[in-house]
């Protein structure tokens, strides 16, 4: 286990989510297979890959976009055989992100968007990582708000978190 980090942003400072965000999910489609799970409240499809110079062709496949959203990575995680769940509210403000990933989302892909009305949690984890937090996965979460979000590869965390997931929202 890496010793767990904690980021505090906002609009002012230079420490920003969605690289360490970008990174993990790329590692991740780069890597191994394994299972992701996504909780938020609130998630919109922000932009975290500018592959306007083609520097990720290789990792976005056949037909890379040149810009790369939440969405997209997912997807393409979940093609690339990684298991991914998202849990987020039913509300409007979550409509269009749900929308596209489940348009994106076929019969090739293990993703599953699960809605429950009650979720608060906000937290992003992989095999051996994991983000938790304040910060919701939208611009402003991620660009402008003051908030907290704590980083770190563990594996055990990341584990019981995995564990705890599946239990509330796949055995219910």
């Amino acid at each position: 286990m890496i010793t767990p980090r904690t980021l505090r942003t906002n609009a002012r400072s230079a420490l920003r989510a969605d690289s360490l965000i970008r990174t993990a999910l790329l590692a991740q489609l780069a890597g191994d297979q394994g299972e992701v799970w996504l909780v938020s409240a609130w998630i919109s499809d922000v932009e975290l890959v500018d592959n306007s110079s083609g520097a990720f062709d290789y990792l976005l496949g056949e037909d890379p976009p040149e810009r790369c959203r939440l969405s997209d990575l997912l997807v393409l995680l979940a093609r690339a055989g990684t298991t991914v769940r998202v849990v987020t509210r039913p509300t409007m403000a979550n409509e269009a992100f749900v929308q596209r990933l489940r348009a994106r989302a076929d019969s090739t892909c293990d993703l599953r968007v699960i809605e429950d009305e009650d979720v608060h949690e906000k937290c992003l984890v992989g095999p051996g990582w994991i983000f938790q937090g304040s910060m919701n996965f939208t611009r402003n979460g991620l660009a402008r708000n003051k908030e907290q979000i704590t980083y770190a590869l563990d594996e055990r965390a990341a584990a019981q978190a995995l564990v705890e997931f599946q239990h509330e929202w796949e055995q219910a």
